[in-house]
């Protein structure tokens, strides 16, 4: 510390700040370190992440086990923290950067302790890896919390010299040596003796040239303060004796020059090197010539070099003899020197190159120890080869440090001798250490290659495929004309090979393309690694087993598509398994049927007659109505299958709501004692509501409307919606046929940056099976066992096939906006092999969710044309158009799929209407022909309609009407509930296509990995040499309707009044009613003004007239119009079909007061009251409990409906009422009998009869004294009136009273 403040005084403010804040942070008062403090938990979750990698990469039971307990010490560790902290509180003299950064940790810990506690009883077996994530961003966060902003103390370097020059160094970071008394606050490597590799400074040292090591050097560190200072030997290995310098020349006796240690222990190092897999590619084949170096203390070995491999199998044991180490006995063993291997690529020309390193700690063994299990002799591992940061393969060994006695090497146990004397004296593995080997053989099935690049800018014109697998590997045959035919003339070829008993040792697979030059020449193409070969391994079945699905799975690795047992009631392992396809009502069949989702003919009929009953006994209650087939198109299927998915999702409810995924067949578990008191309970259900009296309305109101929800979901047939891509549900339909991507040859240093997609030079299209040899004889003598197909029988030739390919596209939403105005004008373009489509025409206008409706009809050649792409683009006036989206289909492993993607299943059969079969071939043929090629007994149609394939029988409707209603009978319906099921069938059954539509992410090259939008769509396939399928159906957008709706204004009732009269202070309002539809707010109409209403009422026999455009699937008004002045073309909205009437206060010199309004949906609102009396504002505020009618259904409506506003106080409150008689009439209706506005011709309203008050007083003066005075004020003016004659004559007699007296007195 001194020593630093002298040398740096500029910087001795913030050294001797950090030198007080160091001294706080490990002095013995403070028990919590300010910047150290994170490290404390750090490195448990850490060790027990990898503990939880290593379990699930070698299959140890319960890794969840060990997760759990991983997320119980993290929570443990970050809430001890939060307690130690909290109690330093109150120590002064921190920077506020070390105040708020100390509220950040503990926030931040806080929060994390929380969450890992609740993620621990979250993880289950099925979530484990999901969680892991989870958890490893958790140890990334900490990571960044552990690292200090503002480095208090600086780091160590240590440099190496020669003639004083410096050329290599370490950097070792202080915060790692730092001492503290308190041992969770120490440093990682404080008082240890540890192993620092040395790299090139500067330049130098970055990429490749500053991978390889300079010089290891075991170095010991320690970092404390000076009144810490005895305590900086404690970490050494004991037995050493300390030199100190003499005091004489003014130096401190402390520390000791240097350390003699008296304490050795000899050893001999054993390293198992067996095997490398998944290398680094250092050749421009491809390939690499590799060998190991291994390094130990002071001495270094190397393993015999292995040509052309990326998996080469040195099966070598290297021995280090005489191996000094110092220190006690047992600090050896508790923690020996670590092994450091490089692998290198030996070229014949210059040095060998740097391929990757990895470290390994040997298992030690003492003199004194048995040589004897658990420990020993100890197993392969798997030791992760690092090449710079990034992971370039593993390596297979294993290493044991013995320590050799007294007697010397005699107590060793044995070497065996050399085995190979010709390539010099080299060892093998022990067998006890070695893997057991067993002869397995490696068929491959060589299909085709698709996509290849140009190789040194030549194209590829006769490429080969070479398989490699632990030395041995086959050959493809040449393919003669790549552009001709990229598929390989023989498909079958194997070898045989030793491989490991232990699946986790299996060697990777190497997929090699060559193409063959001129001359003799081979230039690599590209390769591709199979890293393990688990999935291709074919089992054979288990005779044991008396369950049909036991068997079945052990083909589920080689087949992918055997679907898991569904053990229902019908469960009877030897004989007959019965599926009922049709629902039906009786309790007592409820107990041993099984429903599946097949909705028949029968059941449909059913449904009408109860809803019959049901329209009887209810009135007015259900207003459903059976869809009239003309109305229904391919979009009614759409947009009921789309609330189908609303509502699978929302709840996941499936069989509680009766709602199921369609296709996701799943059998009930129904237990024989349940199912009585559920069919029971349905029954009364539906006897309740036959019979259900008015009084009862109220709890039917309250009952969750799933009965009639279900119904209408019966009605029209749908397809199943997938939000994904088919192949994601599918699995990219590799169940035989699988794509392997080919990476270019050499990897090149700077390829870090590069993407998977810009390494990719094409795809290899193929499979293989592995298994031990000889195979047992009941699959060699199978009916049809073709030797030359091995373990591949029955795929299909892969000859060229011409094939008419349909494609549907829907719709694409959330589109990425191209233009300025953060729209787009998207249309569709499709490439299939020569054939381009762009729809430019059709471009859709200012949207970023169009709906397309368009199909493309391609014929197309498979292999050569077999890569659909579908792209969108953005329409622009002046330039070229801008590619928003694109996505690929493989349609060729979609076409040979055994999960027949060629055409959906659809859910029934029909030969009209919107819902006709859109396959060639009938649902009988199809079960014919998968039950011949599946060598599937069946099927067999018995009568009371049954059908039986291998030992399952379905039962099911025979009955079909066709399009003149006739019913006939038919086994098509039978034929199409065995395929909708066909994974339930043994050996051969796999989940088939439904009839669907599929979403795809759209992704543009330029901007990889972030979607674009999402594209909805559907792709049929149909061979050319098969009968023409029907014409495509028609889902083109539906065309709106033009209606008109006249809107009758007939009166108004207890509006509020707001205006004050001039004279007399009296309340009143000049009414006026506008109204308008929801989007045309600028086409509104007015009433005219009802003056001086002074009791809220208002005459107005008034007529508005809305045309629109209107879609009845969505239930939505569209409307076209240009954006502003300056666009090129109108744009189409869509918005909710609302009626609004608003309530106004006309003002003559100012502006008119708004007093109320009501917004009716037209699809959905409150029914109005018969009179003004009975319509309150329950009407508006509780439209849920009230019956609500569809104008588009009930065409007329009359009745008054409240307008309601807000007052001062937020809150609703009624402001009147209106008689309104609401009137639709289609475009062609509205033609006949034509209607005027207002109260014109033709069809004129009369003349309101408003009373004498509505008059304005200036025009007629007279008859406003009239009225306002002498109305209101008559007995007033009457005693006014009385009063003045009395005055009158009192003023008269007053006047006359002298004159006459004096007159009388006077006698005159």
């Amino acid at each position: 510390r001194s020593h630093l403040l002298q040398k740096a005084p500029s910087t001795g403010c913030s050294i001797s700040r950090c030198c007080h804040q160091l001294s706080r942070s490990v002095g013995e008062s403070n028990p919590a370190p300010l910047f150290l403090g994170p490290t404390v938990t750090l490195s448990q979750p850490d060790e027990g992440l990898n503990d939880v990698q290593e379990m699930i990469k070698t299959e140890k039971p319960h890794p969840e086990r060990r997760l759990r307990g991983v997320l119980e010490e993290l929570s443990s560790g970050c809430f001890r923290f939060v307690t130690l902290t909290n109690k330093d509180q109150s120590l002064s003299a921190r920077t506020r950067l070390d105040r708020e950064r100390l509220k950040s940790c503990m926030r931040e810990l806080e929060s994390m302790g929380q969450q890992a506690k609740i993620l621990r009883s979250q993880v289950k077996k099925n979530t484990m890896r999901d969680k892991l994530k989870l958890v490893q961003n958790f140890l990334q966060k900490l990571r960044f919390l552990a690292d200090e902003p503002q480095h208090s103390i600086p780091d160590i370097f240590i440099w190496m010299m020669s003639n004083g020059k410096r050329i290599a160094y370490a950097r070792i970071p202080s915060k790692d040596i730092l001492y503290s008394i308190v041992d969770e606050e120490t440093g990682k490597d404080c008082a240890k003796v540890k192993t620092v590799f040395l790299r090139l400074p500067g330049k130098r040292g970055f990429g490749p040239a500053g991978w390889t090591v300079q010089a290891k050097m075991e170095i010991y560190l320690w970092l404390g303060l000076t009144k810490q200072r005895k305590d900086f030997l404690s970490g050494l290995p004991c037995g050493f004796e300390e030199k100190k310098a003499s005091q004489g020349l003014g130096l401190q006796a402390f520390p000791p020059i240097s350390l003699l240690y008296t304490k050795k222990q000899v050893f001999q190092l054993r390293a198992h090197m067996y095997q490398a897999r998944s290398l680094f590619a250092a050749d421009s084949s491809g390939l690499s010539d590799p060998f190991a170096r291994v390094f130990f203390i002071t001495q270094g070995q190397c393993t015999e070099v292995l040509n052309e491999t990326l998996c080469p199998t040195w099966d070598q044991l290297l021995v280090f003899d005489n191996v000094e180490l110092y220190g006690e006995a047992h600090e050896m063993r508790d923690d020996p020197p670590i092994i450091v291997i490089e692998i290198y690529d030996q070229d014949t020309v210059g040095k060998a190159d740097f391929m990757g390193r990895t470290f390994a700690k040997p298992v030690v063994k003492m003199s004194d120890e048995d040589y004897g299990p658990p420990r020993f002799p100890p197993q392969l591992e798997y030791y992760q080869i690092y090449r710079g940061n990034s992971t370039a393969g593993d390596l297979l060994a294993a290493f044991e440090l013995l320590q050799i006695g007294p007697a010397g090497k005699s107590d060793l146990p044995p070497i065996d001798g050399p085995t190979d004397m010709e390539q010099g004296p080299i060892l093998p593995v022990p067998l006890g250490i070695r893997p057991v080997l067993s002869k397995y053989r490696v068929e491959i099935l060589f299909w085709g290659l698709r996509d290849l690049k140009r190789v040194n800018l030549a194209q590829v014109d006769r490429p080969r495929v070479d398989i490699e697998c632990a030395g041995k590997g086959v050959q493809s045959a040449l393919i003669q004309n790549y552009k001709k035919n990229p598929n390989f003339s023989t498909l079958v070829k194997w070898f045989e090979v030793d491989l490991p008993e232990n699946e986790l040792l299996h060697p990777p697979l190497n997929i090699r393309v060559v193409d063959c030059r001129a001359f003799g020449r081979y230039t690599l193409v590209g390769s591709h690694a199979v890293s393990s070969l688990r999935r291709f391994i074919h089992r054979p079945p288990d005779k044991k087993s008396q369950h049909w699905n036991t068997a079945g799975t052990s083909r589920a690795d080689s087949l992918d598509c055997v679907w898991p047992p569904s053990r229902g009631p019908y469960y009877r392992p030897p004989g007959e398994i019965v599926i009922n396809m049709e629902p039906e009502v009786p309790i007592k069949k409820m107990e041993t049927m099984v429903k599946l989702e097949a909705v028949s003919i029968r059941a449909s009929e059913e449904e009408k007659e109860k809803k019959k009953k049901k329209k009887k006994g209810g009135g007015e209650e259900i207003e459903e109505e059976e869809p009239d087939e003309s109305m229904l198109d391919w979009w009614s299927k759409y947009f009921a299958s789309i609330e189908t998915m609303k509502e699978v999702g929302a709840g996941q409810g499936g069989r509680g709501h009766g709602v199921q995924p369609m296709g996701e067949f799943t059998l009930p578990e129904i237990k024989l004692d349940d199912s009585p008191m559920k069919g029971s309970k349905g029954q009364a259900k539906t006897k309740e509501k036959v019979k259900a009296p008015k009084e009862d309305k109220k709890k039917k109101q309250q009952q969750p409307p799933e009965a009639p929800e279900k119904k209408s979901k019966q009605k029209i047939d749908e397809l199943k919606v997938y939000n994904k891509e088919l192949e994601m549900e599918f699995d990219s339909f590799a169940d035989w046929l699988h794509t392997f991507s080919l990476f270019r040859g050499k990897i090149g240093d700077n390829d870090d940056t590069t993407t998977e997609e810009e390494r990719t030079v094409g795809r290899f299209k193929g499979s293989m099976c592995v298994y031990k040899v000889p195979l047992p004889d009941d699959i060699t003598k199978e009916a049809g066992y073709d030797p030359n197909f091995g373990m591949f029988q029955g795929i299909p030739s892969n000859d060229p096939i011409n094939v008419l390919v349909r494609v549907y596209i829907v719709r694409a939403t959330d589109l990425h906006p191209a233009d300025i105005n953060g729209k787009a004008d998207p249309y569709i373009a499709i490439k299939l092999g020569k054939t381009d489509i762009k729809d430019k025409e059709n471009y859709i206008s200012k949207q970023l969710n169009p709906i397309f409706g368009k199909s493309f009809d391609i014929e197309a050649t498979f292999p050569m044309e077999s890569m659909l792409m579908v792209a969108v683009y953005d329409w622009d006036l002046v330039g070229s158009d801008d590619l928003i989206g694109e996505t690929k289909i493989d349609l060729e492993n979609r076409y040979y799929s055994k999960h027949r993607a060629t055409c959906g299943i659809s859910q029934t059969y029909s030969t009209h209407g919107y819902n006709t079969w859109r396959d060639p071939g009938k649902p009988t043929q199809i079960l014919a022909k998968l039950c011949r090629e599946g060598k599937v007994d069946g099927p067999h149609y018995g009568p009371g309609g049954r059908v039986k394939v291998a030992n399952r029988v379905f039962t099911g409707p025979r009955e079909m009407e066709d399009e003149n209603g006739q019913k006939k009978q038919t086994d098509e319906h039978l034929a199409l509930a065995v395929l909708r099921h066909w994974e339930e069938i043994p050996r051969v059954g796999c989940k088939l296509v439904p009839e669907h539509v599929e979403t795809r992410p759209l992704l543009n090259p330029d901007k990889p990995g972030i979607e674009q939008g999402r594209l909805e769509m559907w792709v049929d396939m149909f061979p050319m040499d098969m009968p023409a399928p029907g014409p495509a159906i028609d889902i083109s957008p539906r065309k709106p309707k033009r209606y008109e709706l006249r809107v009758i204004v007939w009166n108004t009732d207890e509006v509020i009044l707001e205006d004050d009269d001039f004279f007399t202070g009296e309340k009143s309002s000049d009414i006026f009613v506008r109204g308008w539809l929801k989007g045309q707010q600028e086409d509104k109409q007015d009433t005219d003004v009802h003056y001086h209403s002074l009791t809220g009422e208002g005459n107005f026999n008034w007529r508005y007239i809305f045309p629109f455009d209107y879609l009845m699937a969505e239930e939505k008004i569209v409307i076209s119009k240009k954006e502003s002045m300056f666009s090129w073309d109108e744009t189409e909205y869509k918005i909710p079909a609302r009626l609004t009437l608003q309530v106004w206060d006309a003002d003559h010199f100012s502006a008119d007061d708004f007093l109320g309004a009501i917004e009716l949906d037209l699809n959905r609102f409150p029914r109005g009251a018969k009179t003004a009396k009975q319509c309150s504002m329950d009407m508006v505020t509780n439209e849920g409990d009230l019956p609500l009618v569809s104008i588009f259904k009930q065409k007329r409506v009359k009745g008054w409906w409240p307008f309601v506003a807000r007052n001062e106080n937020d809150e609703l409150e009624l402001t009147g009422k209106v008689e309104a008689e609401l009137h639709l009439l289609t475009a062609e209706e509205a033609e006949k009998s034509p209607a005027g506005l207002a109260r014109n011709e033709p069809d004129p309203l009369e003349k309101p009869n408003r009373p004498d008050t509505s008059f304005i007083w200036f025009l007629n003066p007279l008859k406003s004294i009239r009225y306002f005075i002498w109305h209101t004020y008559r007995w007033l003016l009457l005693k006014l009136l009385l009063l003045l004659l009395v005055l009158l004559l009192v003023g008269l007699f007053l006047y006359s009273m002298p004159g006459y007296l004096v007159k009388k007195l006077l006698g005159a």
